[in-house]
């Protein structure tokens, strides 16, 4: 087991390092590559084998831990506001996720914002979760973390109105569901997202469509929520989204949905990052895997 990091000092280290360079004042592009640095740091277990292929005409990171199922599949669509981060800054999350669930990870390099605005990112996940269909789509399961939580809420959304088979769970972490930001505000107690990163993330991704369910999923009508399958949401206790992602759990329930809901105590928006260095951020992990394990 790598050497733990305790929380506090986390903590302390995401303000420093992390939340500086997440700033509209921060050209995108160095905002990609500072974050690309950061995330060597943070290293997957040394079992995780990690392989490349492409789905959909998009590459991907597989991902496999000794005695994941063969036909267990996880279509993973990471985090970073639509414009930053890829499956090399998710690996460590991934490979966690593998040994949970017993599956097969695919993490997906979609394309990014502002180069590539909505529907890209929609489109990349539909097109790759239509190849990774089986002959039993309920082994393919679908999870990621904020903006990635929000596009697999969306693209849930998006294969009933296409009719095709819904996959057999989603795993939401701290999923950004509401890009008008209406009612999220600064928290000193986050030591990571602000409200003006966000606001420039969801400008570039959507423009002016921040209002359209294919973007901002929780608006979605209550019959297409009733109808998603089991479903995972996690929220940090300490982070600007969590009012947001409560209430996508309070629609959900209202419409009907098989929703369960976890609040992590005294941690950040997807701590998940730091799994495998950080027992709160393993022990999150582990609660999507296995999840995903039991309704898969």
């Amino acid at each position: 087991m790598a050497p733990q990091i305790p929380v506090p000092l986390a903590r302390l280290i995401v303000r420093r390092t992390l939340r500086p360079v997440l700033t509209p004042r921060v050209p995108v592009g160095v905002q990609r590559r500072l974050l690309g640095g950061v995330a060597v740091t943070v290293l997957a277990p040394r079992e995780a084998h990690i392989a490349t292929t492409t789905l959909g005409g998009r590459p991907c990171e597989v991902v496999t831990m000794p005695g994941v199922a063969a036909d267990r599949v996880v279509l993973y669509l990471h985090g970073g506001g639509y414009t930053v981060a890829s499956p090399r800054t998710h690996r460590a999350l991934a490979a966690h996720l593998a040994a949970t669930s017993g599956a097969t990870v695919y993490a997906l390099d979609y394309r990014l914002a502002p180069e590539h605005p909505h529907p890209a990112a929609l489109d990349d996940a539909v097109a790759a979760y239509r190849e990774l269909l089986g002959a039993n789509p309920s082994s393919l399961t679908v999870a990621g973390d904020s903006a990635g939580g929000g596009l697999a809420l969306a693209l849930a959304l998006r294969l009933a109105e296409e009719g095709l088979p819904a996959p057999g769970a989603l795993g939401l972490i701290s999923p950004w569901v509401d890009l008008s930001l209406d009612g999220v505000r600064d928290s000193d107690d986050d030591p990571l997202l602000t409200r003006d990163w966000l606001a420039w993330c969801a400008r570039a991704y959507a423009g002016d469509a921040v209002d359209s369910p294919a973007v901002s999923p929780l608006l979605a009508d209550a019959a297409a929520l009733g109808a998603l399958p089991p479903t995972l949401v996690q929220a940090a206790e300490h982070e600007i989204l969590r009012a947001d992602v409560e209430r996508l759990v309070e629609r959900l329930e209202a419409a009907g949905a098989p929703v369960t809901y976890r609040l992590l105590d005294d941690v950040w928006h997807v701590v998940h990052l730091q799994a495998g260095m950080l027992e709160p951020a393993t022990r999150a992990v582990a609660q999507v895997g296995d999840f995903l394990r039991r309704h898969g």
